[in-house]
């Protein structure tokens, strides 16, 4: 779905940061039992049995029972007056014009982990993004939570990465603290941005999120940076001696030589 289906769609879903479903822009207040169903469908995105959808919703009822808060769950929704799932026959599912934000979003991650150099590819598509239903707890929610959440940082650090090789590196640097913001303990996020500032040319800012990747490790998992990190900062120290010393070449640095070849 691209983002002008999601922006045109008449009957909108919101999973990310929260639950809302929108009809022609104004949000339907829908009891909790409905809420659950639509969310259900949304994240499965294909047709599901009814007994499946009754006994996964309803886990602590009955069969009959179950199958009778479904029944009750479609009937509240079907009274909005513009349908969203489609109950003809045997399986449940969302009806196709209905536009959910959370596949609009995993389309764009995916599209920024693909090789097309032709797809146009901005952090601002994913970097404020939040979590799949965040305070909801139900077990078939943690699961596509986590799925998205894993996709998200890593098409974040993909694209800090393509934006630092572009070399459009405020692009870059916003990528990779998104990336740092969703998981400050994922140190692959740190490695791209750091990577980010190398190219750009800031050496410091580069050390600090080094610093910064380092006591959030110690502090809460008790490690120490990987030796891949380490390398990258390895890096800079010997980056940095050779531009001082291309310097000195260039005469730019003749008397910090001078005062050297004198200490010595």
């Amino acid at each position: 779905m691209t983002a002008e289906r999601w922006t045109d769609a008449a009957v909108r879903v919101v999973l990310l940061e929260g639950f809302e479903l929108r009809l022609d822009g104004e949000v339907v207040d829908l009891p909790l039992g409905a809420q659950r169903l639509i969310a259900f469908l949304a994240l499965h995105n294909r047709p599901l049995q009814r007994r499946f959808v009754a006994n996964s919703l309803w886990l602590d009822s009955n069969e009959e029972r179950a199958g009778a808060n479904l029944r009750s769950a479609l009937w509240r929704l079907h009274q909005g007056g513009r349908p969203v799932v489609d109950a003809r026959g045997s399986h449940l599912r969302l009806l196709p014009d209905v536009a959910v934000d959370l596949h609009d979003a995993a389309g764009r991650a995916r599209r920024m982990l693909s090789d097309d150099e032709e797809e146009p590819l901005e952090p601002f598509d994913i970097v404020g993004l939040g979590d799949v239903l965040p305070d909801w707890y139900e077990d078939w929610i943690l699961v596509e939570r986590e799925r998205f959440r894993q996709l998200r940082l890593h098409a974040l650090e993909a694209l800090c990465d393509r934006m630092t090789v572009a070399g459009r590196y405020a692009q870059a640097v916003e990528a990779g603290l998104g990336a740092v913001a969703g998981e400050p303990l994922r140190e692959s996020a740190h490695r791209s941005l750091i990577r980010a500032y190398l190219a750009e040319g800031n050496v410091g800012e580069a050390i600090r999120q080094y610093r910064v990747c380092e006591r959030l490790l110690h502090d809460e998992l008790g490690i120490e940076p990987s030796p891949m990190l380490r390398d990258v900062i390895a890096e800079v120290s010997a980056g940095a001696m050779r531009r001082i010393g291309d310097a000195v070449g260039d005469g730019v640095g003749d008397g910090f030589a001078d005062a050297s070849v004198m200490a010595t």
